[in-house]
């Protein structure tokens, strides 16, 4: 999906006129990292040391961020004008079924998620999962997402594995990609971990892949999807492979995490990522923040398919000490914009929000030193957002513009690990037309294969 030909030659051409010209232009991204001088904008770094920096100039040279300041010398580099912009750290989303992005659309009134998955979830083959996944990416870039965890909850067989590793190599974000279960398989019957040693071996020998963007993790179904002595299994096969795990934790009774039982096992701590999670009891958020266990919390779901007071759990999450980061969930829920998503925790603050949608989410992922904030030494996982946009206009507090106000719309390039993959308000490096047209195929299929009220209407 990246036609990589051309993307030296055209970004090279495009960011020469924006520095001569002060024109702003669409390019494909360079993959080799050049340097750059991102000039004059507000810089909200979401470093506790360097903090808001009303102007100051970012270098990046080959992927790195060099420095942070003012009037940075930077001899060689291309100047990124970013007048009249805000550069902020790219966001992460810590939880994503990236695999269900092309059935964003099969919910209808009276048929919400959970039916729309039960009845479309068999029916996705390898090619389904990797136009999903590559769109999942294409909107992710679009929206100023540049770390995503990818959350596959339904990998039906190596074949869709490899897939969706083939749209991370095409997609150009920062990942990890969770290898789960198979949607809807007997609850009393243990997940078969043999092919995630096979991606782990094939992919992951050097312990990244993909140019060092994507990392591999396992997803496991928790007690909401499966019996205890099936979790039990699959959790002590994960942990023997040392890989982070990642687990939903519920949002509704009963119970089915109880953190005391899994410290005892040794099941918690910084490489197991819990999402949801709304029946925690105090002692149970007690011993996730004593454990280094971090949260994912996906606002969007948990408003409509969670109990209880929400505001009141996210905000004892945080009293407790919780890492806490933000997600979206599935696109049939919610949509991968994180500038709506922070605006729904408005019991964190601005700074707070902030920070949830980025280092948090970094950090939840073990990614802390590597991306998440604005930091000399840290890849560059930056974006610019416009402030002159009618939206966003007349400016004031950056941190408080960002949360309150603004949208994907606004964000005008995005740096991912150094390469430039939108610019001038359009992506690059996607062929976005092939992707959407790819996309309506396979969701056309899948909602025929599914029938009844999936069944397109007739021309």
């Amino acid at each position: 999906m990246i036609n990589r030909r051309t993307l030296t030659k055209s970004l090279g051409a495009a960011i020469a006129l924006s520095a001569t010209s002060g024109v702003t232009a669409a390019a494909e991204p360079d993959q080799r990292r050049g340097r750059y001088l991102i000039r004059g904008g507000a810089v909200v770094t979401v470093d506790q040391t360097l903090g808001v920096l009303p102007r100051a100039d970012v270098l990046v040279d080959n992927g790195k961020i060099e420095a942070v300041g003012r009037d940075l010398n930077a001899r060689g580099a291309k100047i990124v004008d970013a007048t009249d912009m805000i550069v902020m750290p790219g966001f992460v989303n810590t939880h994503h079924h990236m695999w269900s992005a092309l059935g964003r659309n099969f919910v209808a009134d009276g048929f919400p998620y959970f039916a729309a998955k039960r009845a479309t979830s068999t029916l996705y083959d390898a090619k389904d999962v990797y136009r999903s996944v590559l769109l999942g990416l294409a909107e992710l870039a679009n929206a100023g997402v540049t770390t995503v965890h990818n959350w596959s909850n339904n990998t039906r067989s190596p074949a869709h594995a490899d897939a969706e590793l083939r749209a991370h190599r095409d997609g150009l974000l920062r990942a990890r990609f969770s290898y789960g279960h198979v949607d809807q398989m007997p609850r009393d019957v243990p997940m078969d971990l043999t092919d995630v040693d096979r991606v782990r071996q094939q992919y992951f020998a050097g312990g990244t892949a993909f140019d060092g963007l994507v990392h591999l993790g396992i997803n496991l179904r928790g007690l909401s999807q499966s019996a205890e002595p099936a979790f039990v299994a699959d959790m002590e096969a994960a942990l023997q492979r040392g890989l982070p795990v990642a687990i939903h934790a519920g949002q509704a009774p009963p119970r089915i995490v109880d953190a005391a039982d899994y410290e005892r096992r040794g099941w918690l701590g910084p490489k197991t990522l819990l999402c949801h999670y709304m029946t925690a009891l105090d002692s149970d958020m007690e011993i996730l923040a004593r454990t280094g266990t971090p949260l994912s919390w996906s606002p969007h779901s948990e408003f409509r398919l969670g109990v209880g007071d929400k505001q009141d759990t996210l905000l004892r999450f945080r009293r407790a000490g919780v890492l806490v980061s933000l997600s979206s969930d599935a696109t049939s829920i919610a949509p991968s914009d994180m500038f709506e998503t922070m605006r729904l925790v408005p019991e964190a603050g601005f700074q707070g929000a902030l920070a949830m949608a980025t280092i948090n989410g970094a950090h939840a992922l073990g990614l802390g030193a590597l991306t998440g904030s604005i930091t000399p030494g840290k890849r560059a996982d930056l974006i610019l957002v416009r402030t002159n946009d009618i939206n966003l206009a007349p400016g004031g507090l950056f941190e408080t513009t960002l949360v309150q106000a603004a949208t994907p719309a606004n964000v005008d390039t995005v740096f991912s690990d150094g390469r430039i993959i939108k610019r001038g308000g359009r992506l690059a490096g996607f062929d976005v037309d092939r992707i959407v047209r790819d996309a309506k195929t396979s969701s056309l299929r899948i909602r025929t294969a599914a029938g009844g009220i999936l069944t397109p209407p007739a021309n």
